[in-house]
């Protein structure tokens, strides 16, 4: 496995320097240093290695991470990108697929309104269906959905209605989010309030909904660069078959994107080629 510089984590996991009785008398630095890999690269072997318990207090003193922390985010952000193709032998492992259906699932939305639904195929048949609304002008992202491992598709509710604005109520309660009644009404109270200036007053309630799914959209392509999963988000393809297909308007949902899951092929062009986004100074500003 390739750690976040590059460097082999099974080798150094290999090295004699890494032992449970020396990393814990010396600095992750010195020993960093001695085998040639940044200290990310090191922690990442020790948290492996070791039982978190007995070396993650001293560990994060001197790094200022903490276990879960250790990642180079901004590094999976560069490396990753958007797959244009797929090969349909591989596919990504069940546990994987666990864990971006968690990141998914635990998507920040604004007052928690979680206004969305995701339909996943893994099948050959199951994602023929999906590749249905992949013809004319959207021809050239069929493949894509075939070919890939796992195939989503992110919907978003048409409206947010009492039903689902109890049952998220219900489910923070359950999680045990309130510990009075009064702060249980008073959640209640502030979700409804946003809910009905998004349908009464601004009257983008649709418009709001998406922005709560691309959020989740968001989560799910930085985590699956993060457990090296290729991924391609697509907005090409025709809604009212996908709509019809998956039975949509009974269920009062609208697809928004499909996103393909999979490792791409040797004929997925973007892959070989440089990652480009404008400069910081273009799109930041400090106050």
């Amino acid at each position: 496995m390739t750690g976040p510089e590059g460097s082999d984590l099974g080798a150094i996991n290999s090295r004699d320097d890494v032992r449970r009785g020396e990393c814990q008398e010396r600095p992750t630095s010195l020993i960093a240093e001695e085998l040639a890999v940044s200290p990310g690269v090191l922690i990442e072997a020790l948290r492996r290695r070791l039982d978190p318990g007995k070396y993650s207090a001293s560990l994060s003193n001197e790094t200022n991470l903490s276990p879960a922390t250790s990642m180079d985010i901004a590094q999976v952000a560069k490396t990753r990108y958007t797959a244009k193709a797929f090969d349909p032998t591989k596919t990504v492992a069940p546990e994987l697929i666990a864990q971006l259906r968690t990141v998914l699932r635990t998507s920040p939305s604004s007052v928690n309104c979680q206004p969305w639904h995701f339909f996943m195929a893994a099948s050959a048949g199951a994602k023929a269906r999906i590749a249905k609304a992949m013809h004319g002008n959207y021809a050239y992202n069929e493949p894509k959905v075939r070919n890939a491992s796992h195939v989503f598709v992110l919907c978003g509710k048409n409206d947010l209605d009492d039903a689902h604005l109890q049952a998220i109520l219900a489910q923070e309660d359950r999680d045990g989010r309130f510990a009075t009644p009064e702060l249980m009404a008073r959640q209640d109270k502030s979700r409804r309030f946003y809910v009905t200036l998004h349908q009464s007053q601004c009257n983008d309630e649709c418009h709001w909904i998406s922005r709560q799914v691309y959020l989740a959209l968001g989560s799910l392509l930085l985590a699956a660069g993060a457990v090296n999963v290729d991924a391609c988000p697509m907005e090409g393809f025709d809604a009212t078959v996908l709509d019809k297909e998956l039975g949509l308007s009974e269920r009062r949902l609208t697809a928004l994107v499909v996103v393909a899951l999979g490792y791409h092929s040797a004929d997925d062009f973007n892959a070989k080629l440089p990652k480009s986004r404008l400069p910081e100074s273009a799109i930041f500003s400090e106050l």
